[in-house]
């Protein structure tokens, strides 16, 4: 519901404002087209900003995939595979419906080839963290360790999205879109599976597989047959 509202506003240029002042406010005063910060920062920025990119993430995907696998865990290796491709088609689609132009306010500190709403960078890093986060947080027994692991994808997915409008490759609205997004795909898939492995675990009964009623009780006082 987030995403809809959002993505209508950005059509009707209600975020136009918004999005150009947050985006500026990154910028150096002196001269817009340089990042604000320290020198290195820009440098790192492009670091965590890669941690999203597509090789990253894919090989992330088939490597924890592939374990899965080895270790006699296809379902999980396919719920994987699922989330992580799923997410990226849609991203993909959702891009070439809305193609919204990139920022051209400033100068891009990296090369971008898509369109801009929502940010693939902001929504993939969430689909593919928190899919592998949660997959292996509920092998855990420990709250503390469940919490940490979900904690890191939280992060991850949070300096990613907010790289992309430090670098001014994407409006602030394009990754809120992709985070949200991102979010709902990832939270889908974990339903539908939790409701499938339910299902496997308590299938319904069939009809003459159910025990016979109980006899109903013999009135106070007296007893069978007397």
């Amino acid at each position: 519901m987030g995403f809809l509202i959002l993505a209508i506003e950005m059509q009707a240029g209600d975020t136009a404002h918004f999005d150009a002042e947050v985006l500026l406010s990154l910028r150096s005063s002196a001269d817009p087209d340089v990042p604000f910060g320290p020198f290195w920062l820009a440098g790192f920025a492009r670091d965590v900003t890669s941690l999203g990119g597509t090789g990253v993430l894919l090989a992330m995907t088939l490597g924890a995939a592939g374990y899965l696998w080895v270790v006699g865990r296809p379902r999980a290796a396919g719920f994987v595979l699922l989330a992580v491709f799923g997410g990226q088609a849609i991203s993909s689609l959702v891009k070439l419906g809305f193609n919204r132009p990139r920022p051209d306010l400033v100068l891009q500190g990296v090369e971008t080839f898509t369109a801009s709403f929502p940010s693939g960078h902001a929504m993939m890093s969430t689909v593919t963290y928190f899919t592998l986060a949660a997959l292996f947080a509920r092998d855990r027994q420990d709250r503390a360790a469940k919490a940490y692991i979900l904690a890191v994808a939280a992060v991850l997915a949070l300096a990613i999205g907010t790289s992309r409008v430090y670098l001014a490759v994407h409006w602030p609205t394009d990754v809120l879109a992709g985070w949200m997004l991102g979010g709902a795909w990832v939270l889908s898939c974990i339903v539908v599976t939790e409701w499938l492995r339910s299902r496997r675990a308590n299938p319904p009964g069939r009809e003459g597989d159910r025990p016979a009623p109980a006899p109903p009780p013999s009135p106070p006082g007296r007893t069978p047959g007397g």
